[in-house]
């Protein structure tokens, strides 16, 4: 049996769906967290397999989601729907339902969020509801798994009985049009139910008619039906059938629900008239991002990775194992390989995981409370000022976990030009493998300083809204940013278990790359750090410095030193962040030797922030953020561009934006700071006028026809 889930977004789905088949899948509170289908098998019931679509609002094809939704629906025809809605918005989600209907399948209705409904003091009638509908109607909490079983129940039973299916009927000037056409197109159902592809002929559905194609008779002859109803009307074909089902909607909603105190403010509209007011809103959300990296970064997160790096492992574990492999002799290479390399490399990762837990404990919380879909809706704001949509910011939010299902989460945005350009910025915004390097710069070179965690954040999206702004005014990306409407859930209070199950898949898949890549990376750095031709042979190096991997770093060092860290290790480690951004860590690590103590006693990272100015960590901190991100969102991006050249220039742009950024903030900084000035000094202020240019130069004008007619 195949059941498909269907409802509104942050109506529950993605969290029903958990708990009958027993998945772990993220469970956010923005619109797009489920952007393609899931599967999964109910809970002791193996030949019963459940599909948890997109959310959507209809079925009609205007958004990528509608369409995965509507497709399935309709060409795979599941045995049973499970129409999820939201009890606490009843009238608005009973719209979809009256589209489920028509396509003939049975269907079961799953009124969610009953606990708030109670807690509320509103009255919703199941039982009237039902009568009045014609389906099963269960009120269920799927967040506390209330009535989940009597559910299952209902579910298996109308998948089993394939009984009539009962559909809602329109005014007769709209049933008599939609008869005639059921006449004409019945013979294409083709296993579908004739009725729903009558009403979308007579909605003038583009796609139902690309693919069901009429000869020009027919064509024509249902043409005249639907103008008929239309002059009678005196309205579209469109506008008829939304308008009768948001009139049924209503009456049914109105004879089975009843609010307490209607027009009362609830605690949703409350918050929100602060926390997304026109002039609190952005002030709000810097503070609450702020605090976020602050204590995740610089106060508790800080306190447990200090005791990670310089107990844990630099007292514990490697002194330990170190030891214990000498005292069983050892090779002096394996010893080397495993204390230095292994343990240097991915302990030097690790250590850090107790900030990423933290920081992800914050981003889950936000997530799943609602705040996060509100900062969606207040960058919209600002972002539509520059040219942007806050269509655009989804993704961004959702690639502070992982670049990857970020760039992934673009095939949302309609409109090309917006899509390729939230694919191109989505990158700047720091992902988890980034909090490392962040953590580090701030920890070693700034003594845990409480304004550079945040700060990196605040770059990034500094970052894309210049970016958005000079990409806008280039022939390729101009045009009018795409509207962006979306549903801002109610307020609620999360669960500890869903909270510490997205802080928890997001950290442990972080752990995962340090185990796997991670740690071949640093295989890798080992060996050609530690191995080189002294004296015409291949050899065990003493200094680091006559290693393979010194004379390629130092080759490449020249590039980096107008950034302030134009050193061979730092090169290596830079390079090394293209096959995974955690790779930057690890490579310092290994070639700073994180796992051994100097003779005074100084920890490596006391000796590294001895090594360069503030100004210079800086600059390597804001390249290492805005540069070409890991090989993974590389080939991210590839797969959603579908294309090699745009897919380069994405790299190149990024690459290029970075080392700009960077080349400025060091070649300034040390001017200010130093007062010592040289060539390098007016190439970055020629960098800087240059893009003060492109960014305040006027849009290109069009013509009527909209081609650009001036630059």
């Amino acid at each position: 049996m195949k059941i498909a889930i269907a409802g509104n977004p942050n109506s529950g789905k993605t969290t029903l769906f958990n708990a009958l088949t027993g998945l772990n899948q993220f469970v956010g509170n923005w619109p797009g967290v489920t952007v393609e289908k899931k599967e999964g098998k109910l809970k002791k019931k193996k030949n019963v397999h459940i599909m948890d679509l997109p959310g959507i609002y209809s079925l009609s094809p205007y958004s990528l989601e509608e369409i995965i939704a509507r497709d399935y629906l309709v060409n795979e025809r599941p045995d049973v729907i499970i129409n999820i809605i939201d009890g606490t918005n009843l009238e608005r989600s009973l719209y979809l339902t009256t589209q489920l209907a028509e396509l003939g399948i049975p269907m079961v209705i799953a009124v969610n969020m009953m606990d708030s409904v109670d807690k509320a003091g509103d009255k919703l009638d199941t039982k009237k509801l039902s009568e009045q509908l014609g389906y099963p109607v269960v009120g269920i909490s799927a967040l506390k798994k209330r009535n989940i079983q009597q559910l299952i129940k209902e579910t298996l039973k109308a998948g089993e009985d394939k009984g009539s299916v009962p559909v809602m009927k329109f005014n007769s000037v709209a049933e008599e049009a939609i008869t005639g056409i059921k006449e004409i197109v019945g013979s294409k159902a083709d296993g579908i139910n004739d009725r729903w592809l009558a009403v979308k002929f007579f909605e003038r559905d583009e796609k139902v008619s690309d693919t069901y194609k009429l000869n020009k008779s027919e064509a024509e002859a249902v043409e005249k039906y639907i103008k008929k109803c239309e002059e009678k009307l005196d309205d579209t074909s469109e506008s008829i059938i939304a308008n009768e089902r948001y009139k049924y909607a209503a009456k049914v909603a109105s004879s089975s629900f009843v609010k307490k105190d209607k027009g009362a403010l609830t605690v949703t509209d409350k918050i929100d008239k602060v926390v997304t007011n026109r002039f609190l809103a952005l002030p709000i959300f810097v503070v609450v991002m702020f605090i976020v990296y602050f204590v995740s970064v610089t106060t508790v997160g800080a306190i447990v990775t200090d005791w990670t790096n310089e107990v844990l492992f630099a007292e514990l574990i490697a002194p330990g194992v170190e030891d214990w492999l000498v005292s069983i002799n050892t090779a002096d290479w394996l010893t080397g390989l495993i204390v230095d390399g292994i343990i240097g490399g991915v302990g030097a990762v690790l250590g850090f995981v107790p900030q990423m837990f933290v920081l992800f404990l914050f981003l889950a919380f936000l997530e799943a409370c609602g705040y996060m879909a509100r900062i969606a809706f207040i960058l919209d704001r600002l972002f539509r000022k520059f040219g942007l949509s806050g269509k655009s910011f989804i993704p961004m939010l959702i690639g502070t976990g992982c670049s990857v299902p970020g760039i992934m989460a673009s095939r949302t945005i309609e409109n090309e030009r917006d899509r390729k350009m939230t694919i191109i910025t989505s990158i700047f915004m720091p992902c988890g493998a980034k909090l490392p390097i962040i953590a580090l710069i701030a920890g070693a070179l700034f003594n845990e300083a409480w304004w550079v965690a945040p700060s990196a954040y605040f770059m990034g999206i500094a970052a894309v809204i210049i970016s958005g702004i000079i990409l806008k005014k280039t022939k390729p990306f101009a045009g009018d940013p795409s509207p962006f409407v979306m549903e801002l859930p109610a307020y609620r209070w999360p669960t500890v278990g869903n909270v510490l199950k997205s802080m928890w898949e997001r950290g442990w898949s972080f752990i995962k790359k340090a185990g796997t890549v991670v740690l071949l990376s640093s295989i890798f750095i080992w060996f050609t750090s530690s191995f080189g031709i002294i004296e015409g042979k291949f050899t065990m190096v003493e200094d680091l410095s006559d290693g393979f991997l010194s004379k390629i770093g130092t080759a490449l060092a020249w590039i980096f030193k107008p950034l302030g860290f134009g050193e061979w290790r730092l090169t290596v480690a830079t390079i090394m962040g293209l096959v995974a951004k955690e790779n930057v860590v690890s490579t310092i690590g290994i070639l700073y030797g994180f796992a051994e103590v100097s003779e005074s006693g100084e920890e490596i990272w006391e000796l590294l922030a001895a090594s360069y100015t503030q100004i210079a960590a800086y600059s390597y901190l804001a390249f290492n953020l805005l540069c070409a991100p890991c090989f993974a969102a590389i080939g991210a991006t590839k797969r959603e561009m579908n294309s090699g050249k745009w897919t380069w220039f994405a790299v190149g742009y990024q690459t290029v934006f970075a080392y700009a950024v960077a080349l400025i903030i060091y070649q300034i900084g040390t001017l200010i700071s130093t007062g010592a000035f040289g060539l390098w000094t007016v190439i970055a202020f020629i960098v800087l006028g240059l893009m003060l240019y492109l960014l305040f130069r006027p849009q290109p004008k069009r013509s009527l026809t909209g081609e650009r007619i001036t630059a």
